[in-house]
């Protein structure tokens, strides 16, 4: 990888105030200043989603359009699964055209700690090992309780004349797929009862909105420990709230807390240098990624405005303590 400079000034221009925005990215702090420009096109991205949980693009799909837009580190952090990262690495499968993060995004669940949006933390665990059958049984049991949440939600939309239940029918998901909102979002669009998956996620399907159900699962210390047990760095995703939350952030650090997601694709200028600031300062591993799942938008439109910096991709390899993964290493430890 190059060595050009990681900042990223601002410019005049605004972060845009509409376009695909999703709602789980949102905290407290709005995002309205200066947006990112990326110095040079980013080779990093270590946040995105596959049709394994609720992307819309299959993991083949997504590596392939990735890697047509210049990225040669990738992270697959499919929610609660591991099932899209093995199927790539599956025997007689291509060798793969970049270097292959194997990843998962947990939401995890915090009644217990104020203003937070919806209630949750999202951790996302990078260089997990997918042949760990302890943290497989672990996301096994929050696949489980995401399906009891989806079906439940689907019936309270038939309660409210609003049925989606024909087009739950045609998901025709792959084993191991972890069920979300956006799945329901996408077919409630279908069915002519939203306008868009973003309206749908910001209104009925939001906390406090009729279709809201409440998440159960891991909560952040015990979805911590079990990606630091799967050998993976446990990092605090698109919290732009950190550096007003230093207690907090500390407390998820005595956990095992080991990365910020600092270089997020909605941050404006403005937070990226604040969260750059808080990681160096507390040591944490600076991450970053598009978080792509391709609602309204395809992976080249958002990788034209993602910039990771290729330093992200060195720091989380050393604190993997390991070299880049190469598709034959990483392939032999999928297995």
């Amino acid at each position: 990888m190059g060595q050009e400079s990681s900042s990223a000034a601002p410019t005049g221009r605004q972060a845009p105030a509409s376009g695909p925005v999703r709602f789980k990215d949102r905290a407290s702090r709005q995002m309205s200043g200066p947006a990112v420009v990326p110095p040079y096109p980013s080779r990093v991205d270590l946040h995105t989603h596959s049709r394994r949980s609720d992307g819309v693009l299959e993991p083949s799909d997504l590596v392939a359009a990735a890697a047509a837009a210049g990225v040669r580190v990738l992270g697959l952090a499919d929610h609660d699964t591991l099932a899209g990262v093995r199927e790539l690495y599956a025997p007689g499968m291509p060798d793969l055209p970049l270097d292959l993060v194997p990843a998962v995004e947990i939401n995890s669940v915090a009644p217990g700690i104020e203003s937070l949006w919806e209630g949750e933390l999202h951790v996302v665990g990078l260089g997990v090992d997918p042949s760990d059958d302890a943290f497989e049984a672990a996301l096994e049991l929050q696949r489980r309780s995401r399906s009891i949440r989806f079906g439940m939600i689907v019936a309270r939309l038939r309660e409210l004349g609003l049925p989606i239940d024909a087009g739950v029918g045609s998901l025709a998901l792959a084993p191991g797929s972890s069920l979300g909102r956006p799945q329901i979002a996408r077919l409630l669009v279908q069915a002519g009862h939203a306008l868009s998956v973003d309206a749908a996620m910001e209104g009925l399907l939001a906390r406090g909105q009729p279709a809201y159900v409440r998440r159960q699962g891991l909560g952040p210390r015990d979805a911590i420990a079990a990606i630091r047990a799967a050998g993976g760095l446990p990092v605090l995703a698109h919290f732009a709230d950190a550096p007003t939350r230093r207690d907090l952030i500390a407390d998820l650090i005595a956990a095992g807390l080991g990365g910020l997601e600092v270089h997020y694709r909605h941050f404006d200028a403005a937070t990226v240098t604040e969260m750059a600031a808080l990681a160096a300062v507390l040591r944490l591993v600076p991450t970053g990624g598009s978080d792509y799942h391709g609602d309204g938008e395809s992976y080249a439109a958002a990788h034209a405005a993602l910039f990771v910096p290729d330093e992200d991709a060195v720091a989380l390899f050393a604190a993997l303590g390991r070299a880049a993964p190469t598709p034959s290493t990483a392939r032999a430890a999928a297995r």
